[in-house]
């Protein structure tokens, strides 16, 4: 990543966005239609965006474009959609949007993902609230000089905010939408897990398993953002469910459960943005 490439980025969002975004939410496969509830929206496709990749192809569930606007009294700006680095971007390609993002205001980051379900009892359509992850991609977009406003060796013992996750989980039981807490394992794909891989995860104390979110949280900490995660179980992982694995499951699965997570993150959204801003003003 060069300065240049993110002082451009920064420079054009900050010329189309009427407000400062206070949180980012990161919208994964088949999840994106979140951003439609988005009020006062500006919609600006990732390929507009100076020092955004390139995308060569769009990829089913990822509608590419970033949506800035208000949900539930927050200013947000929702990537529908996400870069990955089984597309063969470099991890601090992966990573720009969330530092532009910050550049921007945003303090908070909110991620969902599609995940396969390896912890006994997990069917598709479960949602997971991420307590920590394993990084089994072996890249991370902190490796080289330092960004200026970024930590070197920022803390990862609670990645995945605690106070967040424990307003989670009060608003799930509100909803009476069941959530449950586990370990995202990130590979890098962009081929599934064979079986013997997901035993291994498994042992490692892996409950599920996806090929993002991990590059984004490691930057978000480094920044000093907070992140609050949650996987929806689109899939049993490989060797446990008897099927085929594909990319259409995962996207029928997103779409069956979408209302559900979409109102999981409208009820948290507000709460954990207050949250913070208390914290802040407590310091």
């Amino acid at each position: 990543m060069h300065a240049a490439s993110i002082h451009d980025t920064v420079a054009f969002l900050r010329e189309r966005f009427t407000r400062a975004p206070h949180a980012v939410l990161v919208l994964g496969s088949g999840l994106g239609e979140m951003a439609n509830d988005i009020e006062d929206a500006v919609r600006i496709p990732f390929s507009d965006i100076p020092g955004f990749p390139r995308r060569t192809q769009e990829l089913a569930g990822h509608a590419g474009q970033l949506v800035a606007g208000r949900l539930e009294g927050v200013e947000v700006a929702a990537m529908q959609g996400r870069f990955h680095l089984y597309e063969g971007w470099q991890p601090a390609d992966v990573a720009l949007p969330v530092r532009a993002l910050s550049a921007l205001g945003a303090e908070t980051m909110l991620l969902t993902n599609a995940a396969g379900g390896i912890r006994p009892g997990f069917q598709p359509g479960d949602l997971m609230l991420m307590a920590d992850h394993i990084n089994m991609m072996f890249r991370n977009p902190l490796i080289g000089q330092t960004v200026p406003g970024e930590e070197r060796f920022p803390d990862m013992s609670d990645p995945y905010d605690s106070g967040f996750r424990r307003i989670a989980e009060e608003v799930a039981r509100e909803l009476r939408i069941p959530l449950v807490q586990g370990v995202y394992a990130a590979m890098l794909g962009p081929s599934y897990e064979t079986p013997a891989e997901i035993r291994m995860l498994a042992r490692l104390g892996a409950d599920a398993v996806g090929m993002s979110t991990v590059p984004e949280v490691l930057v978000a900490r480094a920044i000093g953002m907070k992140c609050l995660g949650i996987s929806c179980i689109t899939n049993l992982a490989a060797g446990l469910g008897g099927e085929r694995l594909s990319h259409d499951e995962v996207m029928e699965v997103g779409a069956r459960v979408r209302h559900r997570l979409a109102a999981l993150v409208r009820g948290v959204l507000p709460r954990v943005a207050g949250l913070n801003r208390a914290s802040e003003a407590a310091e």
